[in-house]
């Protein structure tokens, strides 16, 4: 079990790895994909996953756009720490760093879960301009309730114990325990192929540490106060049947912003663009195209 995804074992076979390369910028070498012509869209995955989430939805969108997906710190394939670590504004800062050396300027954010919170993060701090943002499954507001402090505390209560991240790999590589982890926790059906490549990077403790510590330095309560500053067209598209957030968060958070919106989409969960890339393609272009 490495320590950390390896670039010719676990991506021997990467979705679209002739669109891979590497790039060095603010103290990270980064994975990214880029292809496609047209206005700059940049692709942030969530928590736990990698560019592997974006495997059928981005070569439809570089149809029209020209695709940026980076593995965000602590994920996949690229290596290094961000100055503060993984919290969610040095993450944006980094990012930020990342579309300079690639004198990059996004047109279009769109982020999932985890993601899509890094993204307003960056709109909202001058660190990205974009024309608009797109929420696949949106992870903005806190857990209601006592989920509120038990979250953040067991993420906390996981990063400082060195095996947890180990444990973890081992799990997830016994046979099917990553597909059945993936549908409870999401509500989503996802094919083999996605499956097998969240189990490559479940198995290495390096991923599961990342995500693990990434939630620990996460802090929806902050971005939650700063939602009204948020002056960029955003669409919020929510899969109804996401186990993991509710689609109620999502239409609470498009309220607290002055041009929000919410897309439903029956019958999906969380991975509802891995479930529907064509679908949810169609929806980011319409929106794109209404705000031009």
């Amino acid at each position: 079990m490495s320590a950390a995804p390896r670039w010719d074992v676990e991506g021997r076979d990467w979705p679209n790895r002739a669109h891979s390369r590497f790039v060095d910028a603010g103290h990270l070498r980064w994975h990214v994909q880029t292809w496609g012509d047209g206005p700059v869209l940049l692709l942030l995955h969530g928590t736990g996953a990698a560019t592997h989430s974006w495997r059928a939805l981005a070569p439809l969108l570089a149809a029209d756009f020209t695709i940026i997906a980076p593995d965000l710190p602590g994920h996949g394939f690229t290596t290094g720490r961000p100055i503060g670590g993984l919290s969610m504004p040095a993450i944006a800062r980094s990012l930020a760093d990342l579309l300079r050396v690639m004198a990059q300027v996004p047109d279009v954010v769109v982020g999932h879960s985890a993601g899509a919170a890094i993204m307003i993060r960056m709109a909202i701090d001058g660190l990205a301009k974009p024309a608009a943002l797109v929420g696949l499954d949106a992870a903005l507001l806190p857990f209601p309730g006592l989920a509120a402090q038990l979250f953040p505390a067991l993420a906390r209560a996981l990063f400082v114990n060195p095996l947890a991240p180990h444990l973890f790999a081992q799990m997830a590589r016994r046979s099917g325990e990553t597909g059945r982890f993936l549908a409870r926790s999401t509500g989503s059906r996802i094919d083999a192929e996605g499956v097998r490549y969240y189990q490559r990077l479940f198995a290495t403790s390096g991923h599961c540490a990342g995500a693990i510590t990434m939630m620990a330095d996460w802090n929806l309560e902050a971005l939650r106060r700063d939602l009204s500053r948020l002056s960029t067209p955003l669409l919020l598209v929510h899969g109804e049947g996401d186990t993991a957030i509710p689609i109620a968060t999502a239409q609470t958070a498009a309220a607290m912003v002055g041009d929000g919106r919410v897309m439903p989409l029956a019958g999906l969960g969380h991975l509802a663009h891995e479930e529907r890339p064509g679908e949810v393609a169609a929806i980011i272009r319409r929106f794109v195209e209404d705000r031009r």
